[in-house]
């Protein structure tokens, strides 16, 4: 745990100097809850709405049911979209994915689209330092705004997955995926796990290729949801994945994806662990695959901040929300002295800090009485 304070301090010393972003929070998880968050955002979806979710590997996955995103699905009159997997199971070919998709229930709430159904695009790469371009499904093209609804979970390879991960490999065609897998060395879908030793290359490959998406759409085109639910060691790509060892914790949006990818390792990495909801096999997993790489090389190649602002809306209307989000309310904040000890939680005030010197919301900052 020494050891992870610290690799956290230098986390946070590194950011310093970038802009704070904007995080919603709602520890509510609901139909309603989701749409509420959506619109904290103030951001209205224009022409061809897709929102990139996962189908699931099994009906025993995590994937995020469709009766929990079928409001939201309605609201922003979206198409479901999905790629095909590289790795072999029901959602490798075309026809066994529409078959998966059915059976998850998502045709029920809306059009889904494969979006590699028809092969696959080359978008532009900002950061090129493992990929030239971003291999993608073709129909990406076909839309004009995105919203990216994540489950944030772990992840047997990249330690977590959020939106960064939902934007990289879930968007890439099953060539773009071992591009990515393999930091750029295969781009054959049955070989690209003999390419996969350079692990920090892999999750820097995840952040250019979600930064290219992002890019690609442009500024206000597309928003970023983590789901912070069934918390369990492994991704929705597993079909039989452990079962979640700490309990839910709430829904996070932002239209920055590092901000938001940034609160919710904060708030797994800052839990109050106890025998009935412990977040160590989770933190372990993430340090593991040295997870906390991709938001921290998503920010040095421009894609995001790690420094944010917590906002509740729990107590709040949106009308108030959209308002005034520096309310300070509603704000939130996760603390850690210099030397990388936990001091507070998501906690609603600062008030009970001594004077000193901290790291509040990945920031450096100085607390006078």
């Amino acid at each position: 745990m020494k050891k992870l304070s610290f690799l956290l301090l230098a986390a946070f010393a590194g950011i310093l100097v970038h802009a704070q972003s904007t995080v919603f929070f709602t520890s509510e998880i609901t139909p309603e809850s989701l749409v509420k968050i959506y619109k904290a955002l103030g951001v209205s979806p224009q022409g061809n709405v897709a929102i990139k979710i996962s189908t699931g590997e099994s009906m025993q996955s995590n994937y995020l049911r469709p009766e929990f995103i079928k409001d939201l699905v309605v609201e922003t009159h979206a198409t479901l979209v999905e790629c095909n997997t590289t790795y072999s199971g029901n959602r490798s070919s075309t026809a066994s994915h529409k078959k998966a998709i059915e059976e998850r229930g998502f045709t029920a709430i809306a059009d889904v689209d494969i979006m590699d159904e028809e092969g696959d695009m080359e978008i532009p790469m900002a950061d090129t330092s493992h990929l030239k371009v971003n291999t993608v499904g073709s129909h990406l093209k076909n839309y004009d705004f995105m919203i990216n609804l994540a489950h944030f979970k772990g992840h047997a390879m990249g330690g977590f997955g959020g939106v960064i991960k939902n934007q990289s490999i879930g968007i890439a065609s099953r060539r773009g995926k071992a591009l990515i897998h393999s930091a750029g060395r295969n781009d054959v879908s049955e070989r690209w796990y003999n390419y996969t030793s350079d692990q920090d290359g892999f999750l820097e490959c995840m952040a250019a290729a979600a930064q290219a998406v992002h890019n690609y759409f442009g500024e206000g085109k597309i928003i970023y949801i983590n789901v912070m639910n069934n918390l369990s060691v492994d991704c929705d790509c597993d079909g039989h994945p452990h079962a979640p060892q700490m309990n839910d914790i709430g829904i996070l949006a932002s239209t920055d994806p590092v901000a938001l990818d940034k609160a919710c390792l904060d708030l797994v990495f800052n839990h109050q662990s106890t025998s009935a909801d412990n977040a160590q096999p989770l933190i372990n997993r993430i340090t593991q695959r040295h997870g906390t790489h991709t938001v921290e090389y998503a920010e040095k190649i421009g894609l995001g901040s790690q420094q944010y602002t917590l906002v509740n809306i729990d107590d709040a209307s949106i009308e108030d929300v959209n308002a005034n989000t520096e309310d300070k309310h509603n704000l939130r904040y996760n603390v850690f002295t210099i030397d990388g000890k936990k001091v507070l939680t998501n906690a609603k005030s600062l008030d009970t800090l001594p004077s000193g010197v901290y790291i509040i919301n990945g920031q450096k900052k100085i607390i006078a009485k």
